[in-house]
């Protein structure tokens, strides 16, 4: 199967690009996604090696922070049956699970952050799903051709 290319959403305040860099080696289960569609994505398409643009939203403003690859493929996200947990859901049975998630591996922090304006008016990224009107999936494609722009834009020097 080819690599594919994933953004990931993350509030910093709850997990942000520096707590996954000091996770035991910079790696970490991406659970508490609630949405089925972004949900589907974790359990069917998502696979080990597929590569992540890890972006902060809720930031002011929002930007890409770095990249991540897929160190394990789709699992059940155990956070649900948790009642102590923030990601705890009633609803969901151990034999039968409803949410899923993966493992990440921090790869590659950018030299700068890569912001929200910057990625709307960088050519080559108009149709990226991030940028479209009322997108608000936390789990999202990205072409690798977006992946390659964005990781592009991070590693260079800000301008002045």
């Amino acid at each position: 199967m080819p690599t594919r290319y994933w953004l990931f959403k993350s509030d910093p305040e709850v997990f942000s690009w520096p707590d996954l860099l000091a996770s035991p080696d910079q790696t970490t289960c991406w659970d508490g996604v609630r949405n089925y569609q972004a949900r589907n994505f974790l359990r069917d398409d998502i696979q080990e090696g597929d590569f992540v643009l890890f972006y902060h939203s809720q930031e002011k403003p929002p930007a890409v922070m770095g990249t991540a690859r897929v160190t394990r493929s789709g699992y059940p996200d155990f956070t649900a049956w948790d009642p102590e947990s923030g990601h705890f859901d009633p609803k969901t049975d151990p034999d039968n699970p409803t949410w899923f998630m993966v493992d990440i591996q921090g790869v590659q922090e950018f030299a700068r952050a890569v912001p929200l304006p910057e990625l709307r008016s960088t050519p080559g990224l108009e149709n990226m799903e991030l940028l479209r009107k009322g997108s608000r999936l936390s789990v999202q494609p990205v072409s690798q051709a977006e992946f390659e722009i964005v990781t592009g834009l991070g590693l260079q020097d800000r301008k002045p």
